[in-house]
């Protein structure tokens, strides 16, 4: 991660300890050290297991820390995910800034896992969108590749997206395609994606050179069939809006090359994880 970004492992612990653990600083003796072993309590996807073991590397330096499994492996409830030795008081410091990490990624990577499956053996790939956690999009974007999906942009600066809310800025059609080609010239390299509220937009847009991709936006399994139908060219359509687990597969069946949810990352159900720690000698 770059200096100047933001650190979200560094804001979870800032947020967590404050001023200091005052009851492990309490009740722990300072010099005992302890083994720790981070289990999962139920079936999931992982993912963020390097940010989580990050987190105790950054309360305490010296922890030993060993991944045993990695981020995309599938585990079950009971199977052991990281194990850590060190200091005790340090251990514990850490334990549930690493399980909030943990708990919230391998959600996101489980959940999107569910949806590749879904779609069986239809080309189309699942997509992340821009609805992410603040400060958390690399990681929550990342569990989403753990998953087996794709990232979509990453933000406003790596792509164009020309939305409804854009389109009404404009005088008019001819104005916009006007805007695309010049766009086009300006920036030869950048993917350039419109979204389509219905098949009239659609039917435009395949008609004006430089389009990349058509975003068919909360369109029926029968709408999205009749729009891909109009591919010319190289340009490419993406579905998105109410897909669900039950629809996915139909939605799939269309044709299309993408598939974007914005659940993958706003709604994904956390995972139980739990981390147990025991004395030894030291």
């Amino acid at each position: 991660m770059k200096p100047d970004r933001y650190d979200p492992i560094a804001a979870a612990l800032t947020e967590d300890i404050g001023q200091g653990d005052i009851t492990t600083d309490f009740f722990v003796p300072e010099t005992l050290h302890a083994t720790g072993r981070v289990t999962a309590r139920e079936n999931a996807i992982l993912a963020g297991t390097g940010a989580a073991a990050e987190v105790f590397r950054r309360v305490d330096p010296s922890i030993d820390i060993q991944i045993v499994h990695r981020d995309g492996d599938e585990v079950v409830a009971g199977d052991p995910i990281i194990e850590v030795r060190g200091l005790a008081r340090s251990i514990l410091k850490a334990e549930r800034v690493a399980l909030n990490f943990l708990q919230r990624l391998c959600g996101i990577a489980t959940l999107t896992r569910q949806f590749v499956d879904a779609i069986g053996n239809h080309p189309a790939k699942i997509l992340d969108t821009r609805k992410t956690t603040p400060g958390m999009r690399a990681l929550e974007k990342a569990a989403v590749v753990a998953g087996g999906g794709v990232n979509h942009r990453f933000g406003l600066y790596d792509m164009v997206l020309v939305k409804d809310n854009h389109l009404a800025t404009l005088g008019g059609f001819s104005s916009f395609a006007d805007r695309i080609r010049q766009l086009r010239q300006e920036r030869p390299n950048i993917r350039i994606e419109v979204e389509a509220d219905d098949l009239e937009q659609a039917r435009a847009f395949v008609e004006i050179n430089g389009i990349d991709v058509i975003l068919l936006d909360n369109m029926a399994p029968a709408q999205i069939r009749e729009a891909v139908a109009l591919r010319r060219d190289n340009i490419q359509f993406e579905a998105s809006g109410g897909i669900t687990l039950k629809n996915v597969k139909r939605i799939a069946a269309t044709g299309v090359d993408y598939i974007s949810i914005g659940g993958l990352t706003n709604a994904a159900r956390a995972i139980d994880f739990g981390l147990e720690v025991t004395h030894v000698p030291g």
